[in-house]
């Protein structure tokens, strides 16, 4: 039954078909991501800020919820619940995990809960591969690309950058865990088939590569030096916290939404709070592939998506009509006990 015929539909969507669905087409799940951040842009989305759960006794955990309604093309609201236990890495178990709740745009009711980790991943790992493709890599191509942090992340960026026909002529990669570092090599090297090889630090990572991935749970800056960018590279800043304010301010910058990105002590919140103003931001990434957002040629481009929850609610949607269509939905008919007001 489709889901708009019966206001009273309810299912689950596992994550063993979340991923199925993704990576069915994960250069689809670019475009799906792209088409969000352009109804954000026509101001056809509600995506309030995040709200963080945090724990006194525990001050390094914290559980998310992103709010979004999104119009447009996809006309469905949500929340993502998402934890982030840093901790959980030291018992070999991924940092996040996620559900994600899909509501009705006409009657409100939810009609759909779906693991949502991969979603999450996916979604930033395909901003992550919009934002390379949109800031001055139109032919998808890099003589050398470097990670540091080397977790989930990372290889779903990787993974979903060669789907969507990216190619690099070598791979290295940095983590503080070398079991990581070696994980994800390998990962590199059999799956993609690229040269890789392990940097020794950060720093030299980002010296060494024109395309440089910050995938990392960082929680403040630990790269200052501003010659560190001097060869002019493109960053990708997934992990937000790894570039202290001077890099930030000596950079291009791109964001997803400037209100959004600029909190959290977020490496460009902080270098507001440094300079007590925003014009170092040069735009959205929206703005870039509409043309409105201008780059100074000589300076490096940073790339700081906060993460939206318009992205999560656009991709869950993209996965439960895929699924629906495939048969692959965990209905329950009796999810909704009362169906009458009297």
């Amino acid at each position: 039954m489709n889901q708009s015929d019966n206001p009273f539909s309810f299912s689950v969507v596992t994550g063993s078909t979340v991923d199925r669905v993704l990576r069915q087409d994960l250069a689809r799940v670019v475009s799906v991501v792209e088409q969000a951040y352009l109804a954000h842009d026509d101001e056809q989305s509600v995506n309030p800020p995040s709200l963080f759960l945090r724990f006194p006794d525990n001050p390094d955990a914290r559980i998310i919820a992103l709010l979004a309604d999104l119009r447009a093309g996809f006309g469905v609201s949500g929340m993502k619940w998402i934890a982030s236990y840093p901790s959980n890495i030291e018992q070999g178990i991924p940092r996040a995990s996620a559900v994600l709740v899909l509501n009705r745009r006409d009657t409100g009711y939810p009609f759909a809960v779906m693991e949502a980790s991969i979603i999450s991943a996916a979604r930033t790992a395909a901003s992550a591969a919009l934002g390379a493709e949109k800031l001055g890599r139109p032919d998808k191509k890099a003589a050398s690309i470097g990670f540091v942090g080397c977790g989930l992340i990372a290889r779903y960026i990787l993974d979903m950058m060669m789907a969507a026909g990216w190619s690099f002529g070598g791979l290295s990669a940095f983590d503080l865990r070398s079991d990581s570092s070696s994980a994800f090599l390998e990962h590199a090297g059999s799956v993609h088939r690229l040269s890789t090889r392990r940097a020794e630090s950060a720093e030299a990572l980002l010296r060494g590569n024109d395309l440089v991935v910050l995938t990392t749970t960082a929680g403040q800056p630990y790269l200052h030096d501003v010659s560190l960018l001097a060869h002019r590279p493109l960053v990708l800043n997934i992990s937000l916290r790894d570039l202290s304010p001077e890099i930030i301010l000596a950079s291009n910058n791109v964001v997803d939404d400037v209100d959004h990105c600029l909190k959290a002590n977020t490496s460009p919140h902080l270098a507001e709070q440094k300079t007590g103003r925003r014009d170092f931001i040069n735009g959205t990434i929206a703005g870039v592939i509409r043309n409105r957002a201008v780059l100074d040629p000589k300076k490096p481009t940073v790339y700081s998506p906060f993460g939206m929850g318009i992205l999560d609610i656009a991709l869950g949607k993209y996965v439960y009509d895929k699924a629906q269509a495939a048969g692959e939905l965990l209905v329950i008919d009796d999810f909704f006990h009362e169906r009458k007001r009297w």
